[in-house]
């Protein structure tokens, strides 16, 4: 069994040289060996190996006889994989990048609310109910409006009983952290308590068709955040 130092370490070389490669840095020269990165960072050569075998799996690198280690174009990352979704919208934050997230949500959520509001049991509306308290309190200043907001959504997910659904936590709160940043920097103030409370009482009254279009509401509304903040293309001159 790895020690969990090991398992902190390996980690740790993940995250740099994920964000590394994300931010283009091995664009102009060799991803370096496992005996370079060993000596780089101080790690074993079991933990190098093992972060190299993670990139790996995050279509980040690629490992080929003769070859060696080298790092893949962004076409083949994996956009589904959290730390990768991570990295990119950190990096030269990119409103494009965002819409397309925001699009990809515009598929998901508002199926999500139809069936939370088919099949949620009363656990699930409870853990939604919580998710509007908990934006309330932060309204008032009494709890962190990004992570109850995250709340709110991810509860949804769980309330469809279906377990593809559960599964998108983490790449939903990824995306849903730097969105919610920008949608809020934006307009100046948190998430509309109201607009999600409408998404909720629809779910509670077991409304589908209102749930998913109070849902589809709050994320086009986002759509249009993204738009407006957009660089407009130029006219060319006739």
């Amino acid at each position: 069994m790895r020690a969990p130092r090991d398992h902190n370490l390996t980690y740790s070389l993940v995250e740099s040289l994920g964000q590394a490669i994300v931010m283009g840095e091995y664009e102009r020269e060799r991803f370096p060996t496992e005996a370079d990165l060993t000596k780089q960072f101080g790690t074993s050569r079991s933990v190098t190996r093992e972060a190299v075998k993670m990139l790996t799996a995050k279509g980040l690198l690629s490992a080929r006889p003769r070859q060696g280690t080298t790092v893949e174009p962004e076409g083949s990352w994996s956009l589904f994989d959290p730390d990768v979704l991570r990295w990119l919208l950190e990096r030269k934050f990119s409103l494009k990048l965002l819409a397309d997230f925001t699009e990809m949500r515009l598929a998901i959520e508002p199926t999500a609310a139809y069936l939370a509001a088919s099949r949620a049991d009363a656990a699930a509306l409870a853990g939604i109910r919580r998710g509007i308290e908990r934006m309330k309190a932060a309204s008032r200043g009494e709890d962190d409006a990004l992570a109850a907001d995250i709340a709110f959504h991810v509860a949804i997910l769980d309330a469809t009983n279906n377990p593809f659904f559960a599964q998108l936590h983490e790449l939903v709160n990824t995306a849903l952290r730097i969105s919610i940043r920008f949608t809020n920097r934006v307009k100046g103030r948190t998430a509309s308590v109201r607009a999600h409370e409408a998404v909720m009482n629809a779910i509670i009254a077991r409304d589908p068709e209102r749930a998913a279009e109070a849902l589809r509401g709050i994320l086009n509304e986002v759509l249009e955040l993204i738009a407006a903040a957009s660089p407009k293309p130029r006219r060319r001159s006739a």
